[in-house]
């Protein structure tokens, strides 16, 4: 088989195999959003992120805590914003 097919497999195999951690590491919270480490690490120190550092030095994050921050500040799309305005229970002016 292809070398760049089986490199292609490897990485779909283990972004599944990250998915179903609980708990995740710097390097692996960076995988999983796609964030640069350095990134991550500010909005640790600014407390702008959910995480822990159970000894004080290595950071953790709780992967529905984090899923959770991603999906903070949701944008309503255009179909959203129509249906909400015609909704029976909105109040017309």
């Amino acid at each position: 088989m292809n070398t760049i097919k089986l490199d292609e497999r490897l990485e779909r195999i283990e972004s599944l195999l990250l998915a179903q951690k609980k708990v995740l590491t710097i390097e692996e919270a960076c995988d999983y959003t796609g964030m640069s480490r350095s990134y991550l690490y500010k909005l640790t120190s600014t407390g702008a992120i959910p995480h822990c550092k159970p000894s004080g030095k290595l950071i953790y994050f709780d992967i529905d805590l984090l899923n959770e921050w991603l999906l903070n500040n949701q944008q309503d799309s255009h179909f959203q914003l129509e249906d909400k305005n015609h909704s029976p229970t909105s109040k017309k002016r």
